[in-house]
């Protein structure tokens, strides 16, 4: 099985504005598909090794019983308006090294958006535990669904 997911879809608007979204911390609670996002503290990131909290529920995935929690976003690449990725620290121990991310390109009609999801670096002990990936492609393909909703109702 391969350690990266890639879905793309072409959204109707341009880089700047679907960046919009994506820097803005409360931007990834209102296109998270999972349902685990509830809320996020923290400012618009601007560059590498910006961090936000985010405010988890993992009852939307029903898969462990955790409560709610927070975790840390950590950015791990950021260029404006083409690329930004980051990793999560919080609960778990060791962190576990996973990698989410959107790449933007300008095409005809709108915007390419490729997301992406990446465990192919974690943790030796959450390797063993063979459980991922843990969002799977269908939650990615949906996520870029709401996130052109989002910005053709003119996020703010």
């Amino acid at each position: 099985m391969a350690d990266r997911i890639e879905v793309q879809r072409t959204l109707p608007a341009a880089p700047s504005e679907i960046f919009a979204v994506l820097t803005d911390p409360v931007g990834h609670v209102a296109v998270d598909a999972a349902g685990m996002l509830m809320d996020a503290t923290g400012e618009r990131v601007t560059a590498v090794g910006d961090e936000f909290v985010v405010h988890m529920d993992r009852e939307a995935l029903g898969d462990r019983p955790l409560g709610r929690y927070d975790v840390t976003v950590t950015i791990t690449a950021f260029e404006p308006d083409r690329e930004i990725a980051w990793t999560v620290t919080g609960v778990a121990r060791p962190p576990i090294g996973h990698v989410y991310g959107y790449r933007l390109e300008p095409v005809d009609g709108g915007t390419l958006v490729t997301s992406s999801y990446d465990w192919s670096d974690i943790h030796p002990e959450w390797r063993e535990r063979d459980i991922f990936p843990v969002i799977p492609a269908q939650a990615l393909r949906a996520t870029l669904g709401i996130l052109e909703r989002v910005v053709r109702r003119g996020y703010r």
